[in-house]
């Protein structure tokens, strides 16, 4: 790729051209039953086993897509040594690590962009200390979906619920600046004046339904304020816009973004997890807003029957199948809602969830595994409808889905 490209995502299932993704690292191996709470870990991950996992799910993405890797991005916009200087300096102050910073910037620009993803260890450290990492790792950049949202030609970027998870952003808000790939107009809600302290924005709670549709969850991730600072942004552009906001609950962590209970699988049909999408209890109100300014709020039954009224004709698949409500509760918690498209009726998610894929069947999706698509025994495209199945005990323990390890830049437009 020798030239920029434009940021355009129009929707969650044109067909995928470019995206963005990370491989879990050493940094996974550095989680500990005393760390994994503060990093928003119930468990620890196995990396080996993880790897051979996201090594399926990669080649998967490889075969239809663009792949770009967030360490190599990094790596590449560290050559140069003012933004060097600026993305170091940023880190280090926010989280006050007690490194000498012009020691640090001398090294190879690969060094400094594997400390700062998978963390560096004190000099001396011994196990008596509190704290094992002068920088700590991220254990969650392989979840690339929510420190950055691409928005038709636009990229927001995430200001992360907990300070664990903000660094994530720094990079990537200074990769979209930087690189040389991207032609891309940024929002950023550290530098703006609609984003105070209440204010969280994550791009698993973004979902860009149609190029003047989009939906937001509202919980423990992105905040009310986040939603104003979205909107706002933009909105101002748009002749007229449509925004669904969606409560979810604020238990248990399974629920912690939108796409854990709904995302689109096709033109005309998405993923629900019926508990949340289809109860009174948790209101979705759309929000109508023309030339920047709102002009209309009113509460929906739910999510369907809005997106419905404003065009569309989907219907819902339910996630772990109609019967069990137990199996819908199990299948939820791991990832069975979330689901990510690289083209219409084209999906990607966790075998595991063995009732939601039945479920998909039942609905005119072909099964394929991940493994028979990678070695070429089967192709999604000889289907109108196709589901790849992921190999997932390992990765699903890190509380997320297909759709939560990508990020994708650029998508042909749905001919709706």
């Amino acid at each position: 790729m020798n030239k920029k490209f434009n940021i355009n995502i129009n929707s969650e299932i044109g067909k995928l051209n470019t995206v963005i993704v990370h491989e879990p690292g050493i940094e996974i191996e550095r989680m500990t039953p005393e760390n994994a709470t503060k990093a928003l870990y119930s468990d620890i991950l196995n990396l080996k086993i993880s790897q051979k996992e996201y090594s399926l799910f990669n080649k998967s993405l490889s075969k239809v897509a663009n792949t770009l890797e967030v360490t190599d991005l990094l790596s590449d916009i560290l050559t140069e040594e003012s933004v060097r200087k600026e993305l170091v300096s940023q880190v280090f102050n926010l989280e006050k690590i007690n490194l000498d910073i012009n020691e640090f910037v001398s090294q190879s620009a690969r060094n400094i962009a594997n400390s700062l993803i998978q963390g560096q260890e004190i000099a001396n450290y011994i196990p008596s200390n509190t704290e094992r990492y002068v920088i700590k790792p991220l254990f969650n950049f392989y979840f690339t979906r929510d420190a950055s949202i691409s928005v038709g030609n636009n990229v927001l970027i995430g200001k992360m619920a907990n300070t664990v998870r903000q660094r994530e952003a720094i990079i990537m808000n200074h990769i979209f600046k930087n690189h040389k790939y991207f032609n891309a107009t940024t929002f950023n809600p550290f530098v703006s004046d609609y984003c105070n302290s209440e204010c969280s924005v994550e791009g698993g709670d973004v979902l860009v339904a149609r190029d003047d549709v989009l939906l937001i969850g509202t919980g423990t991730r992105t905040s009310t304020k986040g939603i104003d600072f979205i909107v706002t942004q933009l909105s101002s552009n748009m002749e007229k816009a449509h925004f669904f906001l969606q409560e979810l609950p604020d238990k248990p962590e399974s629920f912690i973004h939108l796409d854990m209970v709904f995302t689109f699988v096709d033109k005309n049909s998405c993923m629900i997890y019926k508990p949340v999408i289809m109860n009174n209890n948790f209101r979705t109100t759309h929000v109508t807003v023309e030339n920047g300014k709102i002009i209309k709020k009113e509460l929906v039954n739910n999510l369907i029957d809005g997106l419905n009224g404003v065009g569309f004709d989907i219907s819902p698949i339910i996630c772990g199948g109609e019967k069990d409500i137990w199996n819908q509760h199990r299948e939820q918690w791991h990832s069975g809602a979330n689901f990510f498209s690289f083209a219409p009726g084209k999906i990607i998610g966790y075998e595991r969830n063995y009732n939601t894929l039945e479920e998909l069947n039942k609905h005119g999706f072909e099964i394929i595994k991940a493994k028979d698509f990678v070695n070429n025994i089967k192709n999604p495209n000889d289907y109108k409808r196709a589901v790849i199945a992921l190999e997932s005990s390992e990765l699903v323990r890190g509380g997320g889905g297909a759709r939560c390890m990508t990020m994708p830049v650029n998508r042909e437009d749905v001919n709706w």
